[in-house]
């Protein structure tokens, strides 16, 4: 299944079709990035004086194919969905908290919509199937092809091409352990190391979710045949359609801030499959579980802050669009050296 940017593509029907996506995934835009690059060199500052700032702005030029970038429309996507393994205990919360959130945000009540308020972010929630459960990955696969492709689908068809930067974000009870599992089952280690407090459990119940992680992982790890299928087996309805996301994301060249934990297991096994799958994507912040900072060092993402967030929902990507757009603002409002009278400018002075 290549894709042809040229004409609106057919949805993935198989776990093979997303694979050959993957094969075929646009490459960056060099020659646009390299337009910032000699615009920033010319303005009034010293060489590379705003750091990553600079960066945030090659960045944007490179996915969006145009040299001079624009934050005219920034999406925010939160994909919900509920899990089996939660009545296992994982959560300090029940599976219908779910379902409550996803009211909340349509009511304008929870702290992402401040937040894209705030920043000028259209909000979209997508509730997938939340009276549908995944499996018990402890006792099989969370899901089979048919209903993991579907979610997949659900996250691609999100994606609209006339967004300039898409944050991603989820709700889901029992997604962290989902979370860690896939990050154990991609990247090893223990299960104590990737399985942190989630949403607030502690002392036994923390003992008992890290247990469940290890256990699936053993079940699932050496049966999966790449990242998708991992995906497939450990995660849930939400973190299918984040990785869809991603997919579309990048094959209709549209740049994505990653929020948490859970965005950024999910978005690792695409990379599992395809190294460079995640060019397109910067890490909006470190959360405070301790399995994310593990991640992002696997995935070479650093990210853009450090607030000690664990709270999901896209809350931390929203707020790095602040970031991004400060970087955009510099990059387009500021005089040249020529044009404010500037003289004496030497590179990296």
């Amino acid at each position: 299944m290549a894709y042809d940017p040229t004409r609106e593509q057919p949805l993935p029907r198989s776990l093979d079709d997303v694979r050959a996506l993957l094969a075929s995934l646009p490459a960056a835009d060099e020659a646009a990035a390299a337009a910032v690059a000699a615009r920033e060199a010319v303005l009034t500052k010293p060489t590379g004086a705003l750091g990553r700032l600079e960066d945030l702005t090659a960045w944007l030029a490179r996915w969006q194919g145009r040299p001079r970038p624009s934050l005219d429309r920034v999406c925010a996507l939160v994909f919900a969905g509920n899990h089996g393994i939660a009545a296992a205990g994982v959560s300090a919360y029940p599976a219908a908290v779910t379902k409550q959130m996803v009211a909340n945000f349509s009511a304008g009540g929870a702290a992402v919509n401040q937040l894209c308020a705030r920043f000028g972010v259209e909000l979209t929630v997508r509730p997938i199937a939340l009276d549908q459960p995944t499996r018990d990955f402890t006792a099989a696969a969370a899901m089979d092809e048919d209903a993991f492709v579907e979610a997949l689908q659900i996250g691609m068809a999100a994606v609209e091409g006339g967004c300039d930067l898409i944050c991603l974000g989820e709700m889901g009870i029992g997604n962290t352990t989902a979370a860690a599992a896939l990050a154990l089952a991609l990247f090893g280690g223990v299960a104590a190391a990737w399985t942190g407090r989630g949403t607030g459990v502690d002392g036994a119940a923390l003992e008992r979710k890290r247990a469940v992680v290890a256990r699936a992982v053993r079940r699932h790890g050496d049966q999966a045949t790449d990242g998708l299928d991992l995906l497939r087996r450990l995660g849930g309805r939400e973190l299918a359609a984040l990785a869809g996301a991603v997919l579309a994301a990048r094959l209709k060249r549209v740049p994505v801030l990653l929020d948490g934990y859970v965005v950024g297991a999910a978005a690792a096994t695409l990379a599992a499959v395809r190294a460079d799958a995640l060019a397109h994507c910067q890490a909006a912040h470190v959360s405070a579980e301790p399995g994310h900072r593990l991640l992002l060092a696997r995935l070479k993402l650093t990210p853009l802050l450090d607030l000690d967030l664990r709270l999901g929902e896209a809350s931390g990507a929203v707020l790095a669009v602040g970031l991004v757009r400060a970087a955009l603002a510099c990059h387009t409002g500021m005089a040249s050296f020529s044009e404010a009278g500037v003289s004496g400018h030497s590179p990296g002075a």
